[in-house]
């Protein structure tokens, strides 16, 4: 099976940009000096020949110094044959033929050369800095992922996989387990031990929740705040859409939605209008019921409410547990009257309200594709991201935006597709629940649904899985001792108190792309099994088992 990667352009496009900018003149004074020369090259008509005929030979062979707007067409095609062979550089850079970023692979090497520990390049004192050893690229981050030139083999069971795998995973580190290895290009099992057991899946239900809404929704819907406006009462509504990425900060380098540009639009709106002071509201009935999740005032989640700014967080964080406001919302809402103020708009102290048909929008901010949503979501394990999306489930079907229709939304979705559901319990979207229930079964069976090339819908919950060694929450694991999988995992974590879980794809030594799932409860070293999960995927990596 073939899935499309990345795709590189969208990120050579500025490079190849400046470039042209570079060339673009340096071919012009090129020009501009051979042009005389080429002149004098031009052959005399010769005696006899008439100067119509002339003329229509001289234009045959299109002499530059007789062929009106020559010289423009020389320095405009050499620059556009410069630049598209700078942009086939620039694309092919970064990216390997079969997919993998280049950068992963050499320090993929890299690692495996300096057991696990990255020096940047210095040796020790008086010894000369040491670089990757010689030795084949590691295997492709991406294998079946990438563009037309790789295939995926279909990838073995029995023996030789069970031997490598098996005792691995019957470490007393990891407790109960459920696991699953199946073969992405055919679906069919390679391994499995208490495939369909159904234990706390933690973190990985995320997994779950990003292929429900990607069902539910397609990966370019866009989360809307809106500022609506009733003129009769000179009542400006902050309405929150369910977007916890809004940013209030000046830096805004993930290009979320900003509540400034927001305030900027609405303020001018107003001024348009003659208006110049307004009553401030909010409005956060997108969700109904309660704002608590079951694990009450947590660092590693907001309260749920549709209306927030930088996911409430107290310092300039944007991932992992934080300290937040209380009330998000009226955080949200009084971050927006400063903002108007800053634009010549004097706003009372905001409080809960509703928009009603009557108020007209203002102004509107939309969030990132909800392609970019599900990949940070599953690369960072965003738990408010998480929540939300769950809820942008239940109200695409019709459901109620609170705990129990939005559980309901994701295994509706889920059943859609056909994966094995038999002892699944949905508790939330994020996997804090201690009440959740998945088996390997499913999380396997959703992973190789996110492969299938008949629904590329589903493609970002394979792109959003951290890279072992390189991002989000595998950043810092596969180290001495797993680095055979850096570069080659991608995997989502999961994490509870004697809970420990990891699911997501790898590629074999032989190009096999494979879909695996660990869940292991009742585990009391959370170091030690997360240890035997590492080693675990390592093996599948470094398994060429025929």
């Amino acid at each position: 099976m073939v899935v499309p990667e990345l795709r590189p352009w969208r990120a050579a496009r500025p490079h190849v940009a400046r470039f042209a900018g570079a060339v673009r003149p340096r071919l012009a004074r090129t020009a501009a000096a051979v042009r005389p020369r080429l002149a004098r090259l031009r052959p005399s008509r010769p005696a006899g020949a008439g100067t119509a005929a002339w003329s229509r030979i001289t234009r045959s062979v299109a002499w530059p110094g007789t062929w009106p707007g020559a010289w423009r067409f020389t320095v405009v095609a050499a620059t556009a044959g410069t630049v598209l062979a700078a942009g086939a550089v620039t694309t092919a850079g970064p990216w390997d033929s079969t997919g993998q970023r280049t950068a992963e692979q050499d320090r993929a090497v890299t690692l495996e050369a300096t057991r696990g520990t990255d020096h940047g390049g210095r040796g020790n004192a008086g010894t000369p800095p040491r670089g990757p050893r010689t030795a084949p690229s590691a295997p492709s981050v991406l294998t079946g992922l990438g563009g037309g030139a790789t295939t995926v083999k279909s990838a073995p069971g029995g023996k030789a996989l069970t031997g490598a795998l098996a005792p691995l995973l019957k470490s007393p580190a990891l407790g109960d387990l459920s696991a699953s290895v199946v073969d992405v290009s055919t679906g069919r099992s390679v391994y499995g031990d208490g495939t369909g057991d159904a234990l706390a899946p933690a973190s990985t239900t995320k997994i779950a929740t990003a292929v429900a809404v990607l069902t539910a929704l397609g990966p370019d819907h866009r989360l809307t705040t809106r500022a609506t406006f009733e003129p009769d009462t000179k009542e400006v509504i902050l309405v929150g859409g369910g977007d916890p990425t809004l940013t209030a900060r000046e830096k805004n380098p993930t290009g979320s939605a900003s509540l400034r540009d927001l305030a900027g639009r609405t303020a001018a709106a107003l001024a348009e209008r003659g208006v110049r002071e307004v009553t401030l509201s909010y409005d956060t009935t997108l969700y109904p019921g309660g704002q608590r999740h079951p694990i009450g005032v947590n660092p590693n989640l907001a309260a749920l409410t549709p209306l927030m700014a930088d996911e409430a967080r107290r310092d300039n964080s944007a991932a992992g547990p934080a300290d937040r406001v209380a009330d998000p919302a009226a955080d949200a809402a009084r971050k927006f009257g400063a903002l108007l103020k800053e634009n010549g708009i004097k706003a009372t102290p905001p409080g809960p309200s509703k928009s009603t048909t009557r108020a007209g929008t203002l102004a509107a901010v939309s969030s990132p594709p909800l392609a970019t949503l599900v990949e940070r979501m599953l690369t960072h394990s965003d738990n408010d991201l998480a929540e939300a999306l769950a809820r942008q489930t239940a109200i695409a079907t019709g459901g109620r935006a609170d705990f129990a229709g939005a559980s309901a939304a994701v295994r509706a979705q889920l059943q859609k597709l056909g994966v094995p559901l038999k002892g699944a319990v949905f508790k939330d979207g994020s996997g804090l629940d201690r009440g959740n229930r998945l088996t390997a079964g499913l999380l396997t069976a959703l992973l190789v649904k996110s492969g299938d090339p008949a629904r590329p819908e589903l493609r970002p919950v394979l792109t959003g899985l951290p890279v072992a060694g390189f991002t989000g929450t595998l950043a810092g694991r596969y180290a001495d001792g797993t680095v055979g999988a850096a570069g080659v995992v991608r995997a989502k974590t999961g994490t509870l108190t004697g809970v420990n879980a990891l699911a997501g794809t790898v590629v074999d030594r032989e190009g096999r792309l494979l879909a695996f799932a660990f869940l292991a409860t009742g585990t009391t070293d959370p170091t030690a099994a997360q240890a035997a999960l590492d080693k675990a995927a390592t093996a599948l990596a470094a398994c060429g088992c025929r």
